[in-house]
């Protein structure tokens, strides 16, 4: 059955990936699935107009869960906003050496991902008097058939390149398993200036991860 004009499908999958718990404060591990946010980051990267928002309807888990412990080199430190301003005002140089600040982690992380996003949009008050959801959506599935995005679309960290494609008329059957997944993280919401984040209860229903409206119960601080 096709989608409605206004809704949208994508075909994602990529070698590894990592949708970071928050939980885990040193080491980075996964999610099971693949998380609301990081699925409209993809569609972001494809399509970004501040008259639309994206909202995440469904993902569908095209291939078993498997994992690999990695560990790699990473940064421990980030230049701090307030040294930035410093050097700006007086003209000083400034850096950070890596090897200063280098630090080795462990990292359990998906490998062999591949995934199906259902989505649709919202118009904003940008939007303008000739703006529909359906005209974003046929601009989204041109862009998606010629490979364009803005950005190199990813799976949860940079590194970890994500590869799209048009779904076509038949979507890919998902995995058959059921089990819950536990709190996953939906999105963060922008309040006051800072970024609050939403968790909701999360399953997998014979494959299929449904997400709820932002605004729905099941979401929560």
């Amino acid at each position: 059955m096709n989608p409605p004009p206004d809704e949208v499908r994508l075909h994602v999958w990529g070698d590894y990936a990592c949708f970071t718990r928050p939980e885990m404060k040193v080491e980075r591990v996964s999610y099971d699935v693949m998380t609301p946010s990081a699925a409209r980051g993809i569609l972001e990267a494809i399509l970004w107009k501040p008259a639309i928002r994206w909202e995440v309807t469904r993902i569908d888990v095209l291939r078993p869960v498997r994992w690999i412990s990695v560990r790699r080199n990473e940064v421990g430190a980030v230049v701090s906003t307030r040294n930035v301003t410093a050097a700006m005002q007086s003209g000083a140089a400034l850096g950070m050496y890596v090897e200063e600040e280098r630090q080795q982690r462990a990292g359990l992380f998906l490998r062999d991902v591949g995934y199906v996003i259902h989505a649709r949009f919202h118009l904003t008050r940008h939007a303008g008097s000739e703006d529909t959801p359906d005209k974003f959506a046929r601009m989204f599935r041109r862009r998606v058939e010629r490979g364009q995005c803005f950005n190199q679309p990813y799976l949860g960290c940079r590194e970890f390149a994500a590869f799209f494609a048009p779904v076509g008329d038949r979507t890919p059957s998902p995995v058959e398993e059921t089990r819950p997944l536990g709190w996953m993280l939906h999105d963060l919401e922008y309040e006051g200036g800072g970024a609050v984040p939403r968790f909701f209860q999360a399953s997998l229903e014979e494959g299929t991860l449904r997400v709820p409206a932002a605004g729905g119960e099941e979401v929560r601080a």
